[in-house]
């Protein structure tokens, strides 16, 4: 025997049937630190700072964006 249950709900719907927490407010709160981070890092050094200490994996990923970046300006 098989049984098919469809259900059809919104994202917001779905994440209150399951009892999961509404983390909209812990995005808006982390979005705005972004924006108050880039209105006052504007140079590139503080963007970098910014990236490197926020983004995932670190340095790693920093050298691996700055390759990338050095090798697409080479003409």
């Amino acid at each position: 025997m098989k049984i098919n249950v469809e259900v059809d709900c919104t994202p917001e719907e779905a994440r209150r049937a399951m009892g999961l927490p509404d983390l909209a407010p812990v995005h808006d709160r982390y979005v705005q630190m972004m924006v108050d981070a880039v209105d006052k890092q504007g140079t590139p050094e503080g963007m970098a700072d910014m990236m490197r200490n926020w983004g995932p994996m670190g340095e790693g990923a920093m050298s691996f964006w700055r390759t990338m970046f050095e090798s697409g300006n080479k003409s």
